[in-house]
């Protein structure tokens, strides 16, 4: 590894161990193994790298764990493999409890700084283009456009429903079924 994903990887440690609020950029150097200034050259500054760490390890550990489910959607038809998909995501909450505390207590920080906003923005549309590819894989009737507006879905509900979580462990959310009756009532509607 080189220094910049050193200090990826130093970040990610550092604010598990410590939290987001509490880890110093000194922190973060010394878990990576690398200079104090390495931050600077390579992130600009330490928001930045926090941001970038806690987007790469969400990104990768959930984004995963969706593609896994959207995978395993495969061949059923979308209104079951939606419903299906979101039965699954409390485990995948449950799983990455950690990172999401980080990046809830991250929320606040990214909102005040136009730099990890523009970090932030500039990293959905590959985070909707990966989900997307999901779709087309287990769902190949689906072109394009209608991949990516239900991966632009699924990426939203799993914002929303992801803070939901962590707030009340799973504790009174709509399951699949629920969700899936609301997209079919909405549905319905634009047909009349």
């Amino acid at each position: 590894m080189g220094n910049r994903e050193d200090l990826l990887a130093g970040a990610r440690k550092a604010i598990l161990e410590r939290g987001v609020a509490k880890t110093t950029a000194r922190d973060i150097a010394a878990a990576a193994g690398v200079s104090l200034a390495a931050i600077g050259y390579h992130f600009g500054s330490k928001e930045r790298l926090i941001t970038e760490a806690l987007a790469e390890a969400l990104g990768t550990g959930i984004g995963d764990s969706m593609e896994a489910l959207i995978n395993d959607t495969s061949g059923t038809p979308l209104l079951a493999a939606f419903a299906q998909m979101w039965d699954g995501m409390g485990e995948v909450f449950e799983n990455n409890r950690e990172g999401m505390l980080a990046s809830l207590e991250n929320l606040l920080r990214v909102a005040r700084s136009p730099e990890s906003q523009e970090f932030m923005t500039d990293s959905l549309s590959g985070a909707y283009e990966d989900l997307a590819r999901s779709m087309r894989e287990a769902h190949p009737a689906l072109d394009h456009d209608a991949a990516r507006a239900i991966a632009e879905l699924y990426f939203v509900l799993t914002q929303g429903l992801g803070v939901l979580w962590m707030i009340t462990r799973g504790k009174n959310l709509p399951d699949g079924a629920r969700l899936t009756e609301a997209i079919a009532v909405l549905a319905q509607d634009l047909r009349t």
